[in-house]
């Protein structure tokens, strides 16, 4: 599924556009699956009823976290991504030593449909069940089968850092590699999708070992607009002390799912 032999030969390339890029590291791959086999995984996805949980952050998005069920090619794709080879091409591209959670703990296919929306944020950190992987990269990969750009939904990133930004588009089988760090944003604007159309995408995470916590660990952090109610942003301030407190007397919800 994974078109290995084109990425390994334009590896020293990617991994300089990586390391490179602005405002904080990420690449995009184009063509990055066999087209046969992902438009044959696309046609096998149906629309999906399990809201996301993200609560008064995001607008009408559903996802999957077990989409390996759908189609012999998401099956594929799934163990393709999460693949020794694979975790060999990460590990040099981002000069790094990682590797893909197998479990995908957290990702998986996520579906906005009309009106769609998914405010700034930085996703957790530390893994909440093995506690010293540290996530180094989010790993998205696009299947908006003939997007244009006015669909929207483009992915946004913001160092909040420096407020330096960009915008990036997200056609059929693009994958776009992003740094994860305490000031890499990301999110994406309410979407102008065709009726019946919706903006989908597969969420894989990669990590690597820390032998001790050099960050404190948390939930995610949210940044809503500044023309957000008054509520949504005192929701944001203190959702990561919400969600602990919850965790710790309930657990996570996102664990159980495993």
């Amino acid at each position: 599924m994974i078109n290995f032999d084109k990425i390994e030969a334009n590896i020293d390339s990617l991994r300089i556009q990586y390391l490179t890029a602005q405002p904080f590291p990420y690449l995009i791959i184009d063509n990055f699956c066999d087209e046969e086999k992902l438009t044959k995984a696309y046609n096998s996805i149906p629309e999906l009823d399990n809201k996301s949980r993200d609560y008064a952050f995001a607008n009408n998005k559903f996802e999957k976290s077990n989409y390996k069920v759908l189609s012999p090619e998401l099956d594929e794709l799934y163990h393709d991504l999460a693949s020794e080879r694979f975790n060999k091409i990460l590990s040099f591209i981002t000069a790094k030593k990682i590797f893909v959670d197998p479990k995908n703990h957290g990702g998986g296919l996520h579906q906005g449909k009309k009106n769609s929306f998914l405010d700034m944020h930085l996703d957790f950190n530390y893994h909440p069940i093995n506690k010293n992987w540290y996530r180094e990269l989010n790993l998205l990969l696009y299947l908006n089968k003939d997007w244009k750009e006015e669909y929207k939904g483009h992915l946004k990133i913001r160092d909040l850092r420096t407020d330096e930004e960009a915008e990036l588009a997200v056609p059929f089988n693009r994958l776009i590699i992003q740094q994860c760090a305490p000031y890499t944003l990301h999110g994406y604007d309410m979407t102008n999708f065709p009726e019946g159309r919706y903006r989908t995408s597969i969420a894989t995470y990669a990590y690597q070992v820390h032998n001790m916590h050099f960050e404190k660990p948390r939930t995610t952090d949210w940044f809503p607009k500044e023309d957000a109610s008054f509520a949504k942003k005192l929701l944001a301030k203190n959702y990561n002390f919400l969600v602990q407190t919850k965790n710790k007397f309930f657990g996570s919800g996102t664990a159980k799912n495993q």
